[in-house]
């Protein structure tokens, strides 16, 4: 996906989730004066709502409040190779109507976010899950030959080739361009 510069910011295709990484720890004390800094990453639109994220999931872990911590850093993650199709792992847990569920999903994009993007409109039209019940507990990038799920398997072959719908047959130079054709051009494969 290329780069498009809105103002001073550079976004990385139009994803709706960014990658975030939030530093933050518990207010020094005089019980704590250097009290232990954590780092995580974490999905959101944007940067508030990464903070946000951050703070429900370090309440749940490590029993900091947003109202006695501080957060040090945020900052957006952005692919590294952005243009290169990969394969994504990603371990999710997800709550149902029933209970809670860990799942192993694969997907095939060019950016992690695009397979997390994949992954929320995957979980939301399939099981009918809701962004705020869905969490993200691991993302790998997987080698071709340690994929599992047929979805992915399909696109591995090196000899894939796929059918040719529609066919139109181009002028072989621009002089040979006409803006108006006497007759209609046949697309049809059959």
């Amino acid at each position: 996906m290329p780069a498009h510069t809105h103002g001073r910011k550079t976004v990385q295709g139009s994803f709706k989730w960014h990658q975030y990484q939030v530093v933050g720890r518990h207010m020094p004390t005089e019980r704590t004066p250097v009290p232990s800094v954590y780092r995580m990453k974490v999905w959101a639109e944007d940067k508030v709502k990464a903070e946000s994220k951050f703070w429900y999931f370090l309440k749940k872990l490590k029993r900091v409040k947003k109202a006695n911590g501080q957060v040090l850093a945020t900052n957006e993650i952005f692919e590294k190779h952005p243009t290169t199709i990969k394969n994504f792992g990603v371990w999710v847990r997800y709550q149902s109507r029933t209970g809670y569920h860990n799942m192993y999903k694969e997907y095939r994009d060019t950016t992690l976010n695009g397979a997390i993007d994949q992954m929320y409109h995957e979980l939301g039209s399939r099981h009918r899950c809701r962004f705020s019940c869905i969490q993200i507990i691991k993302t790998a990038t997987v080698p071709a030959s340690a994929c599992k799920r047929a979805n992915t398997l399909q696109f591995l072959d090196s000899k894939i080739q796929f059918p040719l719908s529609f066919k139109l047959i181009r002028p072989s130079s621009r002089t040979q361009k006409t803006t108006f054709k006497a007759n209609r051009p046949t697309t049809a494969m059959f």
